[in-house]
């Protein structure tokens, strides 16, 4: 795999232009950043040599007009020098901020593609760390770190040019500790890079659990374990910590022993420089410019550890949210589109066979019609596969074997997207967004009315509980909907799929959270939403169904039965032992 550097690069190509831009900004605010020095030595160089300065020999013989020519150029110097960094501060903060919003959106786009069982062994936590923190870290290195790094390098290259052309003794002088700070610099990436990598894995693990708690505060409460959480936290903020530690130690140790180097080629350079002025080698102005430029030259190498410090934290990041890009999308979007309004909503399971990876097969040879306009129920013990039937007909996982068909179209050949869109899908783990009761309902549809809205609601027996809060339809709801109980957060999601109106409707456990006469309504208001529509309902509670036009029973991922609620109480099966137990009589 390249550098993270190279890879940031190839991503960076919309931006090439500006960094091209940002970049020579920043070079020229550092070379007329290095021309003080030059002018002082020039203003000594007339002091001293008066009508036989440089200036004096280039036509100028008055050593006051003389004078007047170096303030001028003082004047004008330092003018470009802040135009030149206003240019590059403007251009680098704006690069980075560009940046980091476009990886921010297109590492949650990809997400966003990924197949549903990608999810399920990562952690949120983790996720939303390189979603924030990661990318953060390559918009810290940005806006100040790329500047410095260019600054450094122009520094080298103008003063080392500088020395060489008036003293190539002196330069030799002042250039002697830069090969050891290279190699130091060089050195201390190498060593820092994995300490760095570890940090931000330690940081994604640590808001992972924060996360997680925080999403079951209730659960923690319940159980009275709020001090077994507070020290899961503590071991992995201690690790964070002790992560933080290790980097902190070596990067710590960069600035200090690199100081050290400078001052001995300051030192070397100041005393063999007058050495070099007392035997009349050089001049006075000479030895006073190179006197400030070897400050120039190396003090700026102090700052490297701070740089290279933030550079390697910004790779570090980088390599997370590329890898993250990198990850191939596992559900190929078929070429066809779906036109919603065309859709008859037959579906059709083929000889199916389906497992999670490292698990037993859920489908084997796994065959059912659903017939367009029927109302279908499945029903089954926990685990029998009614939860994954309807991940595969929503194309959330594929088949491994066999196939899937929409009004006798493969659904692998069809946009992903619209097939999703010609279903309407209530959950049992009903998920609701921060805005308001209406924003919820008219959620696949934005531009609906607050008729449309209210209509709705009342088919999903929502209407009552909704007018009774504050604000009505523009009650804002906490995170989640947590302050509603999950009887009205299921019929909110129900008219949420009114409201829809697909050509296929998949309830998934929808009546769970409701009370009998809630769920009695519901019922016969489902009777009116899933009347000529394609209409699938997965339940526990067999008083939900029994009015279906067929109800199959799952067992261990086939079809133990199948039929009518009164076919299957005649039958004495399984299903009539479960509606036995659900209306106590067994």
């Amino acid at each position: 795999m390249s550098s993270p550097a190279r890879r940031l690069w190839h991503y960076a190509t919309p931006h090439r232009r500006t960094i091209w831009l940002a970049s020579a900004c920043s070079i020229l605010n550092k070379i007329f950043d290095l021309a003080p020095p030059a002018l002082i030595g020039a203003a000594v160089d007339v002091v001293v040599q008066r009508e036989q300065s440089l200036l004096g020999r280039m036509g100028v013989e008055d050593p006051g007009q003389q004078l007047l020519v170096i303030i001028a150029a003082t004047i004008v110097v330092w003018g470009l020098e802040s135009a030149f960094e206003y240019a590059f501060a403007v251009l680098w903060r704006n690069l980075a901020q560009s940046m980091q919003h476009e990886l921010r959106l297109d590492a949650y786009k990809h997400l966003q593609e990924l197949g549903i069982g990608w999810f399920q062994d990562k952690r949120r936590g983790n996720l939303l760390a390189i979603l924030n923190d990661d990318i953060n870290q390559l918009e810290r290195f940005l806006d100040g770190g790329a500047n410095d790094i260019l600054q450094v390098a122009t520094t080298v290259v103008i003063v080392g040019a500088s020395f060489f052309y008036l003293s190539p003794t002196m330069a030799v002088f002042a250039f002697l500790p830069i090969p050891l700070i290279l190699w130091g610099s060089f050195r201390f990436q190498t060593r820092i890079a994995p300490r760095y990598a570890d940090v931000r894995e330690r940081n994604a693990a640590l808001n992972a659990s924060l996360e997680n708690n925080l999403a079951g505060m209730e659960v923690i409460k319940a159980f009275a374990s709020e001090e077994r959480e507070v020290e899961r936290i503590r071991e992995a903020s201690d690790a964070y910590r002790t992560a933080n530690r290790h980097a902190i130690a070596l990067s710590s140790a960069f600035s200090p022993v690199i100081r050290m180097a400078v001052v001995l080629g300051f030192i070397a350079t100041m005393l063999g420089g007058g050495w070099l002025a007392l035997a009349g080698t050089i001049s006075a102005g000479a030895y006073g410019t190179l006197a400030f430029l070897v400050q120039r030259l190396l003090w700026p190498l102090t700052r490297l550890g701070s740089t290279f410090d933030l550079y390697q934290r910004a790779m570090a990041s980088t390599d997370r949210v590329l890898d993250l890009l990198d990850t191939e999308v596992p559900i190929v979007d078929g070429e066809h589109g779906v036109d919603r309004d065309a859709v008859a909503g037959e579906l059709t399971l083929s000889t199916v066979g389906f497992g999670y990876p490292g698990r037993e097969p859920v489908f084997n040879d796994f065959s059912l019609n659903i017939p367009a306009g029927s109302t279908l129920a499945v029903v089954g013990a926990t685990g029998a596969g009614k939860s994954t039937l309807i991940r595969l007909l929503l194309r959330f996982f594929e088949p491994q074997t066999g196939a899937i068909a929409l009004d006798g179209r493969d659904i692998t050949t069809l946009k992903a997207r619209e097939l999703r869109r010609a279903v309407g899908f209530v959950s049992q783990h009903v998920v609701l967004f921060p805005g308001t009761v209406r924003d919820n309902i008219a959620y696949a549809r934005p531009d609906a009315t607050i008729d449309e809205v209210i209509v709705a609601a009342r088919v999903a027996e929502a209407q009552g509980f909704i007018e009774e809060l504050p604000d009505g339809y523009d009650t804002l709801l906490g995170e989640r909907g947590e302050t509603l109980s999950g009887g009205q957060r299921q019929r909110i999601a129900i008219a949420r799929a009114v409201l829809d109106n697909p050509p296929i409707l998949i309830l998934d456990e929808a009546t769970s959270a409701v009370d009998n006469e809630t769920e009695a309504a519901m019922q016969r208001s489902l009777e009116v939403v899933s009347k000529d529509r394609t209409t699938i309902l997965v339940a526990h509670r067999l008083s939900t169904v029994r009015r279906a036009d067929r109800i199959v029973v799952l067992d261990a991922g086939a079809i133990a039965e199948s039929g009518t609620h009164d076919e299957l109480v005649a039958a004495n099966g399984l299903y009539a032992r479960l509606w036995d137990v659900q209306t106590g009589v067994a």
